[in-house]
């Protein structure tokens, strides 16, 4: 079986660029540590167990939540509960997970992002929190590099998952779209660059979301995605993630063709939360009015 590309990629950046601790120590690290919180995880509760639950539970099994909420509008923000990027250190100090998806959830977002790894001071327990505060349908974002991801997803109350090709081997992110629509959730796609796109189009994803970070600098640019769109093979949604900080961005990414965007930095350090929340669910609505 291929390995994924990210270990591969390591090699060949860290010699060209001698000081690429970014892609070294921050994806690496992450996708090391998650290794041993899976590995731990199971040791915890087996997957065995895990889908004992979610068999026993009511309602356990999803219902496509994230699908039915952007075939409900031809425009939807995905508004990410995030306190801190691995490049970027702290990034909200004033609100909790909580407290963002109140303001998201009452300023027309239409599903919300929350974060489950570490590096972003995610956790499960927060993810729980936020199911149990707000209505609106959720993301589990993390690194998902074992199936066991999945069902833990799920049993948390996810209603979609993040499947990111580059640390992904074809045949995995296959397979992992399909459990996660066994179990009733959507799957968003992550691709960053031509060979992702590719992987992504082999599959039946309906949801592809363009990352705008350069995986080498960690600097991100909307263009990113209007460069991959052509790369686009056959019918999907587009999000674009990342980097969308302004109404412009939204507008340009909106008459592109993107269906939505990820937004969590251009949200959490905002002034005024709720009035960025709202200008970003809002793109695109006024030409729809008129038109």
């Amino acid at each position: 079986m291929a390995q994924p590309r990210l270990v591969i990629d390591f090699v060949k950046v860290c010699e060209r660029e001698k000081g690429c601790k970014t892609m070294k120590d921050i994806l690496a690290e992450i996708v090391e540590k998650k290794k041993e919180i899976v590995a731990e995880a199971r040791r915890q509760l087996p997957l065995k167990e895990v889908k004992a639950r979610l068999n026993e539970g009511k309602g356990s099994f999803g219902h496509f939540r994230m699908g039915h909420s952007f075939r409900q509008s031809p425009w939807n923000l995905i508004a990410e509960c995030k306190l801190q990027s691995p490049a970027k250190g702290r990034l909200n100090k004033t609100h909790s997970v909580v407290e963002m998806a109140h303001i998201y959830e009452a300023n027309g977002a239409s599903m919300l992002s929350v974060h489950t790894d570490p590096h972003f001071l995610g956790s499960n327990e927060s993810f729980k929190e936020v199911r149990q505060a707000v209505e609106l349908p959720l993301l589990r974002k993390d690194f998902v590099i074992d199936e066991y991801q999945l069902y833990e997803a799920r049993l948390l109350g996810a209603d979609a998952v993040l499947l990111i090709a580059r640390i992904l081997t074809p045949i995995q992110l296959k397979e992992y779209l399909y459990t996660a629509w066994s179990l009733g959730m959507d799957a968003l796609v992550e691709v960053h660059d031509e060979e992702d796109m590719e992987a992504a189009m082999a599959t039946p994803a309906e949801f592809i979301g363009i990352n705008n970070r350069n995986l080498v600098t960690f600097q991100t640019d909307i263009k990113n995605t209007l460069e991959l769109l052509p790369y686009v093979t056959r019918e999907c949604t587009l999000i674009s993630e990342s980097g969308v900080f302004t109404q412009e961005d939204g507008e340009i990414l909106h008459q592109a063709g993107c269906k939505g965007i990820l937004v969590g930095e251009g949200l959490v350090r905002a002034g005024d939360m709720a009035r960025q929340t709202r200008i970003m669910a809002g793109i695109g609505k006024k030409a729809e009015a008129s038109a």
